[in-house]
């Protein structure tokens, strides 16, 4: 079992013939679709939409199949210098395919009665959710050149900026311990059994963020900047309103979602209390205690190595349902995961789907903890939604932002329910449930930091240039309404925008909520599971399913559930409180 992904099924190097021929053939296609828009008739729009749509998809695949391998491959070595000009190229190439893409979208825009279209059609029935919204989408819509210009300077725009944020925060080298390590090791030590080695860690962290904070500065800058201007071209009101339409869902969800968590937050500050409470802490708890080990009598010395981690997913995955254990067994045997952290590989975690080779290859930073399994119950969640979609048509593989955190955030939770109700001894099991309480405080509390700090982010780069030092006040102000009194302020983390990079995409703003929304949603889910038993799975399959051609409201209610309805958020937050309940009441039994 390697502890490297192999990229062979997409191709085997930049020297294989498939990658050339590709390359090539990702002009021809783009060409042939510059020609075809030309053609375009309203007394023959079924012909016409129906030869435009065959030619994206043949475009989606080969492009799709190139840019993932290229993007694969610098995830893992951000300094390749000849990584980095191909998919500049590919970007440049795939730009000259704007303008059609856009005559296309008018075209159906203008059509005038889409649903007679689409009916006399059976191709066209099953794109009739992707050209409904399309001619929604219509008022949206700017003129064929801009859309084409807006697309061409994003290569040396937006995407310039987040390629400098990933590689800056990928090759930063941090000093400690008269060495230098990467950024993601020294986040992986506030894991760590030693309270001096989590402060230390922590302190040379912050340290290293001054050699790049001002050109991360300017990147988050400009493309918060590139973000509000496009917002104010397409007539919609803020990024916010913006993100929300074009993750179709509602802004009444969001807003009943996030006033429930507003309310629910003293019940994480108990619990954040109680630990620094456990841990010595007299004025809340420090940053660099969040993910600290309860105390050194709770510790145990398990490590846990790439074949235990494969192990524990099966055993507890295979009881739910077996496609998704052969899944997991898969991504382990034929190397779609990438395991361990190393020089100009990018931080945390991610999962790329890739439907037209049905696979999906999975990124993490692991380092033997049981939160390391946890990640990969997540991102292989991902590929799980991945293997649900990959029978959908090319053009209808694409879930919105919010119900993107789904599958994966259900797997968190059956992974950790299953672990902590399996385990007999008291102390272990306390050990479980903060592990899953530091999983929660994060999807709500630290969530809620960053939703309120990216907000008040598009709101002053209005007006004026945000450097590093006032990025860092914001970050703060944001961590400390999200948290209260249950953080230590003395020890916060100013530079979390550095390393989340989330933030850095001009064509995905607010990257943070459906973070909470998949977790309170995969939490009522697994209620309904819970309750169902196995009736439940075939149903959550074709839920999953239902993402890519349906609104995040309208898939929701087919497993019974209302988004607008407060009640639904507060049964989640509702399993919250009683782990939290739980945890005080053990840590009291076992550690006062």
């Amino acid at each position: 079992m390697k502890d490297t992904w192999s990229l062979d099924a997409l191709y085997t190097g930049y020297d294989d013939p498939n990658f050339q021929q590709d390359k090539a053939q990702l002009e021809q296609l783009i060409n042939d679709l510059n020609e075809s828009v030309k053609q375009l008739s309203h007394e023959h729009e079924v012909s016409s939409i129906t030869d435009i749509l065959q030619k994206q998809e043949q475009l989606a695949v080969c492009s799709w199949k190139l840019g993932s391998y290229l993007s694969l491959r610098q995830s893992v070595d951000t300094s390749d210098a000849q990584t980095v000009a191909l998919l500049g190229q590919l970007n440049q190439t795939a730009s000259e395919g704007a303008k059609a893409l856009a005559q296309m979208d008018a075209f159906i825009q203008d059509c005038a009665d889409i649903d007679q279209v689409i009916q006399q059609s059976d191709f066209l029935k099953s794109y009739e959710y992707l050209l409904k919204e399309t001619k929604r989408d219509g008022k949206y819509r700017l003129s064929d050149d801009v859309e084409e210009v807006i697309t061409k300077l994003n290569i040396s725009a937006g995407n310039a900026w987040s390629n400098l944020q990933e590689y800056l925060t990928s090759t930063l080298e941090v000093a400690y311990q008269d060495k230098k390590i990467t950024l993601s090791e020294i986040r992986n030590l506030a894991y760590d059994s030693d309270a001096a080695v989590r402060k230390a860690a922590y302190e040379a962290e912050l340290k290293a963020y001054d050699a790049i904070k001002q050109s991360v500065a300017f990147a988050l800058n400009n493309i918060k900047s590139q973000v509000n201007t496009i917002c104010d071209l397409r007539k919609f009101t803020t990024p916010l309103d913006m993100t929300l339409y074009y993750s179709r869902m509602e802004r009444k969800t969001l807003d009943v979602m996030m006033d429930a968590i507003t309310d629910a937050l003293p019940l994480f500050h108990r619990y954040l209390k109680r630990k620094a409470e456990l841990l010595g802490h007299q004025n809340g708890l420090p940053w660099y205690d969040l993910f600290a080990p309860l105390t050194s009598k709770t510790q145990t010395s398990k490590k846990y190595t790439i074949a235990d981690a494969k192990a524990y997913l099966l055993n507890h995955f295979s009881p739910f349902a077996q496609d998704l254990a052969d899944l997991i067994e898969t991504a382990f045997d034929q190397e779609w995961i990438d395991f361990y952290p190393r020089k100009g590989k990018v931080g945390g975690a991610f999962c790329e789907n890739l439907p037209f080779i049905k696979q999906s290859r999975v990124l993490t930073n692991y380092d033997g903890e049981l939160g390391d399994i946890v990640t990969l119950a997540h991102e292989l969640g991902h590929a799980y939604h991945g293997m649900m979609i990959e029978d959908h048509r090319i053009l209808n593989t694409d879930y919105s932002m919010p119900v993107a955190e789904t599958a994966s955030t259900f797997n968190e939770n059956i992974i950790m329910n299953a672990a902590i109700k399996e385990e007999s001894d008291p102390l272990q099991k306390l050990l479980l449930i903060e592990k899953q309480l530091q999983d929660l405080t994060q999807i709500i509390c630290d969530i809620y930091s960053r939703y309120s700090f990216e907000k008040a982010v598009f709101e002053k780069r209005r007006t004026s240039f945000l450097f590093a030092d006032e990025l860092c006040e914001m970050m703060l102000k944001a961590q400390k309404e999200a948290y209260g009194d249950a953080l230590d302020p003395q020890y916060l983390h100013p530079f979390m925008w550095i390393n989340k990079s989330h933030y850095y995409s001009s064509s995905l703003s607010f990257y943070n909520f459906p973070y909470a929304f998949g977790g309170l949603f995969a939490r009522g889910l697994v209620a309904r599971y819970e309750k169902e038993g196995a009736p439940f799975v075939d149903k959550y399959r074709e839920m999953l399913k239902a993402t890519t051609v349906s609104h995040v409201e309208d898939v929701a209610a087919m497993a019974g559930i209302d988004l607008q309805d407060r009640s639904f958020w507060e049964e989640s937050l509702e399993t919250c409180r009683q782990r939290i309940d739980e945890f005080l009441e053990l840590s009291a039994q076992l550690l006062d």
